[in-house]
């Protein structure tokens, strides 16, 4: 077996893609997992490990109409290897919105212990009550992604109710920070990231890295990872699994992880459809 067909038996076909946690409902209609919140205004994400069978369009038809009466915005999660083959040109047509692709990349925990001096900032684990770790991480969203959602207030709370599946980590800065119009000061959070632990099974996950422009380029993200992966080590997990964009995949490829595979998030909107 490949790391891959480990992946896909130990996370996928187990429904691991998502933890339980509270406030978020896990089940499953036919072939394919759904786990979306109990509120509307929040979370939901469907896949289909196992393939969609021989009528996909009704399985698609199923979760669309589910999802908009609840008038709730829904993710399905899709896997280049998934069946069918045509999965996302299907999702289209029922009104979804492919969104960017991101490297499924998998390796072994050891190759990401390599320590990292990170300039100008100091490293450390947050524990629930921090407010101004969460406040920064918060902070650190909106300026990169130009929002501020309720992400940082679910994070806190999954950390509050299971901190055996979860380590969360910030970089503050040290020293003042400048480049172009972007500036850092002393004290302020200039990245958030965090792993979150599959129990029962051989892999954890690496989640968060956003940067701020002013601390880019200072080994911040690398020295996370490093970090991350020894807290991952010291709960015994050998495996990794990273979901990364275009900036962070040359940086876990030169630490010896493998893409593996294309992941691409297809969203449908309540009252969306084609």
């Amino acid at each position: 077996m490949t790391i891959l067909d480990d992946f896909h038996a130990q996370i996928r076909l187990a429904g691991r893609e998502d933890e339980p946690r509270p406030g978020l409902v896990q089940d499953t209609d036919g072939p394919v997992r759904r786990t979306w919140s109990s509120d509307p205004t929040k979370f939901a994400m469907v896949e289909c490990p196992a393939g969609l069978g021989d009528d996909p369009d009704h399985w698609i038809d199923r979760q669309v109409e589910f999802f908009t009466e609840r008038g709730q915005e829904l993710e399905w999660k899709t896997y280049d290897y998934d069946e069918p083959a045509d999965l996302l040109d299907r999702l289209r047509a029922h009104g979804f919105t492919a969104e960017d692709d991101e490297a499924l990349v998998l390796g072994e925990v050891a190759d990401l212990l390599h320590p990292v001096e990170a300039k100008g900032v100091r490293l450390r684990l947050v524990d629930v009550g921090d407010d101004a770790a969460f406040a920064g991480i918060a902070d650190l969203h909106e300026i990169v992604w130009g929002r501020r959602d309720g992400h940082t207030q679910q994070l806190r709370d999954e950390l509050r109710r299971s901190p055996e599946t979860l380590d969360v980590f910030v970089a503050e800065a040290t020293e003042p920070m400048e480049v172009d119009s972007h500036r850092v000061e002393v004290g302020q959070i200039v990245c958030g990231a965090w792993v979150r632990y599959s129990p029962g099974t051989d892999f954890c996950s690496l989640w968060g890295g956003t940067t701020r422009p002013a601390a880019r380029r200072r080994g911040i993200y690398r020295a996370l990872v490093a970090e991350r992966a020894r807290y991952a080590t010291e709960r015994g997990f050998p495996f990794v699994r990273v979901d990364c964009s275009p900036d962070s995949l040359p940086i876990l490829t030169r630490l010896g992880l493998r893409r593996v595979a294309t992941t691409v998030p297809a969203t449908l909107t309540p009252g969306r459809r084609p």
